[in-house]
C-alpha cells in the first residue's frame, strides 16, 4: 500500500491541525494504520493507531487527552486531529499501515508500510 501524508504546517501553542493520510494500492479496511513521530535529534515515536474497522484506538501517553486518531475507509483515509497542540509536539509525522495482527500497536517494526512524513512545527 502507498501512503501520503498531509495537513502539517506552522501553528502557535494552543492550535489544532488535522492530519491526513491517504492510502492507495489495496483494500484499505485490511490495515491497521499508525501515526508516528519524529523530532529533531529524537527518535521516532509512537503517536496513535486504529483498529482495522475503527472500533479500537490507542494513544500515547503524551497525545491521549489532545488528539483524536479515526479514519473513513470509503475514502481510504486516516486522520489525526491534534489540539492543544504545544511546542514539543513539533516533529515530522508519519503514517503506517499493517496487515499484521497486533499485540503492540506502538511496535514500529510491525508495521510494513510508510508514508512521507509531514512537518507540524508548533510555535510558542
Amino acid at each position: 500500500v502507498q501512503l501520503q501524508a498531509s495537513g502539517g504546517g506552522l501553528v502557535q501553542a494552543g492550535g489544532s491541525l488535522r492530519l491526513s493520510c491517504a492510502a492507495s494500492g489495496r483494500t484499505f479496511s485490511s490495515f491497521t494504520m499508525g501515526w508516528f513521530r519524529q523530532a529533531p535529534g529524537k527518535e521516532r515515536e509512537f503517536v496513535a493507531a486504529i483498529t482495522r474497522s475503527g472500533g479500537s484506538e490507542y494513544y500515547s501517553d503524551s497525545v491521549k487527552t489532545r488528539s483524536t486518531i479515526s479514519r473513513d475507509n470509503a475514502k481510504n483515509t486516516v486522520y489525526l486531529q491534534m489540539d492543544s497542540l504545544k511546542p514539543e509536539d513539533t516533529a515530522v509525522y508519519y503514517c503506517a499501515a499493517t496487515t499484521y495482527v497486533l499485540r503492540d500497536y506502538d511496535t514500529q517494526n510491525a508495521y510494513t508500510s510508510w508514508g512521507q512524513g509531514t512537518q507540524v512545527t508548533v510555535s510558542s
